[in-house]
């Protein structure tokens, strides 16, 4: 039996996703980014359908009987088949900008779930986590895409 908790949890990760596409992608389309701003919103609404299956339903959560290695089995799945993770291209290099936008939508949301700063997240954590290189392409899309979900910081 899985917990009611996973359930709820799950839906409110993909409900909070859907919305940063959908706020993301607007501003996007404010830009004259029609077509990609569009393409963001569509792909909110289908993020993370595969924890509701399989392996990923099973194990993505710490219920009774549930592993760490099956937990772990799980969310390797999850990585490999979800291509809004860098560990599906091979890294975040790799990554086409739109696979890029929804993963920030996905870290502005787990943010929020967890009552973290994500501009202070990806400076400390996700630069080395994903090798990126805070000079190059994929840093400078991260980055515009965070500026544009959130509010400028305090001075």
């Amino acid at each position: 039996m899985i917990p009611d908790d996973h359930l709820d949890n799950l839906v409110r990760h993909i409900e909070r996703v859907r919305e940063a596409c959908l706020m993301l992608g607007k501003r996007l389309i404010a830009q004259g980014r029609e077509h990609f701003g569009r393409m963001l919103i569509a792909r909110g609404f289908v993020h993370d359908a595969s924890k509701f299956y399989g392996i990923e339903w099973d194990y993505m959560h710490m219920g009774p009987n549930v592993s760490e290695a099956s937990k772990q089995l799980a969310i390797d799945h999850h990585r490999r088949t979800n291509d809004h993770h860098p560990e599906f291209w091979g890294g975040i290099e790799s990554m086409p900008e739109i696979a890029v936008a929804e993963m920030v939508c996905d870290w502005y949301a787990r943010g929020q779930e967890f009552g973290t700063d994500l501009r202070a997240w990806i400076r400390q954590e996700a630069v080395t986590r994903y090798s990126l290189s805070v000079d190059g392409l994929h840093y400078a899309w991260i980055e515009s895409f965070v500026n544009l979900l959130l509010a400028k910081p305090f001075t």
